[in-house]
């Protein structure tokens, strides 16, 4: 698997997965079940983060990392009932410009 953005795309997830594990072990405050899995989601995540680090640039593949900001707001605002505001909306926006004039290398 070593396509021309396997390592953005691995990035990406594991931005996804550590967003996620760190939802779980907020949820594991109460539920010790949940910490355990917020543990293997942050410790996957960290795995493709060294994967993604050996197909990539550190400046293009490290910003993507900003991507977990949107799990982050996603799961704060739907799961555990955070309010949604048009500057947390517009924070993530810039980081998403932000993340991608980084990332696009030539």
């Amino acid at each position: 698997m070593k396509g021309r953005h396997t390592g953005k795309g691995l990035m990406l997830v594991s931005a996804f997965l550590t967003a996620t594990g760190q939802l779980f072990w907020k949820w594991g405050l109460t539920e010790w079940i949940y910490l355990g899995i917020g543990f293997v989601c942050y410790g996957l995540g960290a795995i493709l983060m060294i994967k993604a680090f050996a197909l990539e640039k550190l400046s293009v593949a490290y910003p993507l990392m900003c991507a977990s900001y949107v799990f982050a707001l996603v799961y704060g605002h739907f799961l555990l009932g955070e309010e949604l505001t048009i500057q947390k909306f517009a924070a993530v926006v810039l980081l998403g410009i932000g993340v991608t004039l980084t990332s696009v290398d030539r």
